[in-house]
């Protein structure tokens, strides 16, 4: 099975152009498990909460393994998300986390740029701080040795980029 995992800062189109990309090769997109867990959150988020989507993402990535077509899955975002937000929120990330990325493996990442225009949602919280996010990323995927490609593009330029990106990847 290739996993793809489409990462990045917030708004940046991740979950757009996974789904786009789960249409273009006939298969599933597995959704961020964060965003439905935290439309019911009351104010801040906690170190629980963080675990809790950890442990949920790992889940539902699971569950949708078996409905993925031409052993292709395309992931909008995954857990490392979760070291990402509690590095910057809480100081450090649990272990349980770190040490499942030791172990976690994705083939591809693409790291969406953040070229595209901030677009407000209730979700989404620091417009101010998308370039050093972009830095937090690139510096995380480097540290797992991950292989990624950084994806550029307004409209269809940016699906095309991405398809280009993954020629290689994806199974014949």
């Amino acid at each position: 099975m290739v996993k793809i995992a489409v990462v990045g800062p917030e708004s940046t189109g991740k979950s757009t152009l996974a789904e786009a990309l789960a249409r273009h090769y006939g298969t599933v997109c597995v959704p961020e498990y964060a965003r439905e867990y935290c439309r019911d959150l009351k104010g801040n988020y906690s170190l629980q909460d963080e675990l809790n989507m950890f442990y949920g993402q790992l889940a539902l990535e699971r569950s949708l393994i078996p409905l993925a077509q031409n052993n292709l899955l395309i992931c909008d975002t995954m857990f490392l998300t979760i070291k990402v937000w509690c590095d910057y929120l809480f100081g450090d990330t649990p272990s349980v986390v770190t040490d499942k990325l030791k172990s976690a493996h994705y083939d591809l990442y693409l790291l969406m740029d953040i070229d595209l225009p901030w677009v407000d949602d209730p979700l989404r919280d620091f417009p101010h701080l998308r370039e050093h996010f972009m830095q937090v990323w690139h510096d995380e995927l480097r540290a797992i040795s991950a292989r990624y490609k950084v994806i550029s593009g307004l409209g269809k330029d940016r699906l095309e980029n991405a398809i280009a990106a993954t020629r290689g990847f994806v199974p014949a």
